[in-house]
Protein backbone atom coordinates (compact mmCIF):
# COMPACT_ATOMS: atom_id res chain seq x y z
CA UNK A 1 0.00 0.00 0.00
CA UNK A 2 1.59 3.52 -1.14
CA UNK A 3 0.48 7.17 -0.03
CA UNK A 4 -2.43 7.12 -2.53
CA UNK A 5 -3.57 3.78 -1.60
CA UNK A 6 -3.85 4.94 2.26
CA UNK A 7 -5.39 8.40 1.21
CA UNK A 8 -8.05 7.08 -0.98
CA UNK A 9 -9.22 5.02 2.22
CA UNK A 10 -9.37 8.03 5.00
CA UNK A 11 -11.06 9.61 2.16
CA UNK A 12 -13.53 6.51 1.40
CA UNK A 13 -14.15 6.39 5.19
CA UNK A 14 -14.65 10.36 5.40
CA UNK A 15 -17.38 9.75 2.44
CA UNK A 16 -19.28 7.37 4.20
CA UNK A 17 -19.16 8.86 7.94
CA UNK A 18 -20.51 12.27 6.03
CA UNK A 19 -23.08 10.21 4.32
CA UNK A 20 -24.15 8.30 7.30
CA UNK A 21 -24.48 11.48 9.23
CA UNK A 22 -27.43 12.10 7.31
CA UNK A 23 -27.89 15.29 7.90
CA UNK A 24 -26.43 15.86 11.67
CA UNK A 25 -23.59 18.50 11.73
CA UNK A 26 -20.41 16.63 11.86
CA UNK A 27 -18.26 17.05 15.53
CA UNK A 28 -14.62 16.70 16.28
CA UNK A 29 -14.08 15.16 12.90
CA UNK A 30 -9.98 15.68 13.41
CA UNK A 31 -9.76 14.08 16.87
CA UNK A 32 -11.99 11.25 15.53
CA UNK A 33 -10.16 10.38 12.34
CA UNK A 34 -6.68 11.09 14.45
CA UNK A 35 -8.00 8.44 16.95
CA UNK A 36 -8.85 6.30 14.64
CA UNK A 37 -5.65 6.08 12.74
CA UNK A 38 -3.19 6.86 15.75
CA UNK A 39 -4.30 3.63 18.00
CA UNK A 40 -3.43 0.44 15.66
CA UNK A 41 -0.47 2.34 13.91
CA UNK A 42 0.87 2.63 17.31
CA UNK A 43 0.18 -0.85 18.15
CA UNK A 44 1.37 -2.48 14.67
CA UNK A 45 4.66 -0.62 15.25
CA UNK A 46 5.59 -1.25 18.12
CA UNK A 47 4.46 -5.22 17.80
CA UNK A 48 6.82 -4.77 14.85
CA UNK A 49 9.29 -3.46 16.91
CA UNK A 50 9.48 -6.51 18.95
CA UNK A 51 8.00 -4.28 22.38
CA UNK A 52 11.02 -2.12 22.43
CA UNK A 53 9.61 1.52 22.59
CA UNK A 54 12.63 3.45 21.41
CA UNK A 55 12.96 1.44 18.27
CA UNK A 56 9.30 1.70 17.35
CA UNK A 57 9.75 5.34 18.28
CA UNK A 58 12.48 5.87 15.82
CA UNK A 59 10.67 3.84 13.40
CA UNK A 60 7.55 6.46 13.69
CA UNK A 61 10.00 9.49 13.77
CA UNK A 62 8.85 10.52 17.21
CA UNK A 63 10.84 11.03 20.49
CA UNK A 64 10.64 8.07 22.89
CA UNK A 65 8.99 10.44 25.65
CA UNK A 66 6.40 11.31 22.85
CA UNK A 67 5.20 7.40 21.84
CA UNK A 68 5.40 6.48 25.64
CA UNK A 69 2.48 9.75 26.54
CA UNK A 70 0.47 8.54 23.27
CA UNK A 71 0.50 4.84 24.23
CA UNK A 72 -0.80 5.65 27.47
CA UNK A 73 -4.03 8.11 26.21
CA UNK A 74 -4.41 4.52 23.95
CA UNK A 75 -4.37 2.40 26.97
CA UNK A 76 -1.67 0.68 24.81
CA UNK A 77 1.08 0.61 28.13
Amino acid sequence: MNDIDLAACVRSALDAYFKDLDGEQPHAVYDMLLNCVEKPMLKYVLDHAGGNQSKAADILGLNRNTLRKKLKQHNLQ
